[in-house]
């Protein structure tokens, strides 16, 4: 079903392409450290970034039959609203504007340009520039249609899927051979649970940003089928690619560098390349960042116009655009509010104190779809397998990641949930007169 005034200008590939473009930024590529960290052999972290790959690969079944019902602009918003109420869909957006999905825009946005530093010096208030100067120069983009978006989405995710099988090639190709002393010099090391875990939550985040495609649900030809699609293809893609970059990590670099590295990707290169590799990397990263950056300016609005729509937000908050068919309103609040976070440098504080919230609104969006399956009125055209074992799954890890994080750092975040839960308040006073 589209939404007045937005025009359904994407098709299968530009989802499928979103659902990756998002996924792969700049993790896999400067530094899986985490996961060789916790796990002491070649096997073990293969199969932690595998495993993490069907985690995701449940989330994104989960989200693909709640849209297949609620094919409409807003995605999990839209879920948690419908199987909870107002003020929880309220909650994600609330979240998302002020530093989930603004704070993730002006961090991939300063990787960009940190990388861009490497052929073009330049201090820390350049960089800050330039991160802003990207923010902008897509949200103008994605301003004047939603189809040149998703074209910029499929180039740049077309580029960075090509450097990547031709990473994973030349690692197949190479001839050398890594020092066997230094290849098994951990893997005789326990594994513990604690350690396994750790690494499955790491490779979690690794693959955060799935759930976007959704929001773009109402400008999406045949929703109802392309999303689930998408979702279904693209963690697929996503997941071959992660799996096959490790391998090829592991291949070429002994055990403790890849452990030890924070650009392993542009080690790897240097030793297939015999040198060179830093500057190869580089353009790759700036490739990648700059497709995700476009791909996440380009879905979070879309949850800001059904707010709007909603109620829950400001009308003129959700204004289409006459001509070019977006809601340009919120595409220009989103872009000048990322922005800042990106000049001013808070983005890190913010991000990184909420981002775990996240995972508790997953496990609630999967709660939320066993909630509607017991409403008569519910009928998806796409219905999860293996239900209900994949939704409790993904429930559990979620919530496992969520204690993780309070674990590690309580009081971050006690006052990141809290930073989430002022929303509530908010939403109160919004509200109480539109229920009188």
């Amino acid at each position: 079903m589209a939404d007045p005034g937005l025009r359904q200008s994407l098709g299968l590939t530009h989802a499928t392409a979103m659902v990756v473009g998002t996924i792969i930024g700049a993790s896999i590529f400067v530094q899986p450290s985490e996961i060789t960290r916790q796990m002491p052999s070649v096997a073990g972290i293969i199969g932690v970034w595998l495993a993490a790959g069907v985690l995701t690969l449940f989330g994104a079944l989960v989200c693909a039959e709640l849209a297949s019902a609620m094919p409409r602009t807003g995605g999990v918003y839209v879920f948690l609203t419908e199987a909870f109420s107002p003020a929880v869909g309220f909650l994600w957006g609330w979240a998302m504007f002020w530093s989930m999905h603004t704070g993730i825009i002006a961090a991939i946005a300063v990787v960009f340009a940190r990388y861009a530093a490497h052929f073009f010096p330049m201090g820390d208030l350049g960089l800050r520039l330039v991160a802003v100067g990207v923010i902008v120069l897509l949200s103008i983009v994605n301003y004047l249609g939603v189809k040149r978006g998703g074209l910029v989405q499929n180039v740049f995710t077309a580029a960075k899927l090509i450097a990547i099988v031709a990473i994973i090639v030349a690692g197949l190709l190479w001839s050398g051979a890594v020092a066997p002393a230094a290849a098994a010099s951990a893997t005789n090391a326990p594994v513990t649970l604690n350690g396994f875990i750790l690494a499955i939550a790491a490779g979690l985040f690794a693959y955060g940003g799935w759930h976007m495609v959704t929001y773009a649900a109402g400008e999406t030809k045949d929703a109802a089928r392309n999303i689930p699609r998408a979702l279904l293809f693209g963690t697929l893609i996503v997941t071959a690619c992660y799996a096959g970059l490790n391998a090829i990590y592991l291949r070429v670099l002994p055990l403790d560098a890849v452990r030890e590295s924070t650009r392993v990707a542009a080690d790897a290169a240097d030793v297939l390349l015999g040198g060179g590799g830093a500057s190869l990397m580089a353009v790759l990263v700036m490739v990648s960042t700059f497709g995700a950056v476009n791909g996440i300016i380009l879905a979070g609005p879309r949850v800001y116009y059904s707010m709007a729509q909603d109620g829950t937000l400001f009308k003129w908050a959700g204004a289409v655009h006459p001509v070019y068919g977006t809601p340009h309103r919120a595409i220009a609040l989103q872009g000048l509010w990322a922005a800042v976070l990106a000049l001013t440098n808070t983005y890190g504080m913010l991000f990184s104190r909420v981002i775990y919230t996240e995972w508790l609104f997953f496990a609630a969006m999967a709660w939320g779809l066993m909630r509607l399956r017991r409403r008569a009125d519910y009928r998806p055209a796409y219905r999860v397998w293996g239900y209900p074992a994949v939704p409790i799954v993904f429930i559990v890890a979620s919530l496992v990641i969520v204690v993780m994080q309070v674990r590690a750092v309580p009081a971050d975040s006690i006052i990141g949930l809290g930073m989430v839960l002022v929303g509530l308040p908010v939403y109160w006073i919004w509200s109480r007169p539109r229920q009188g």
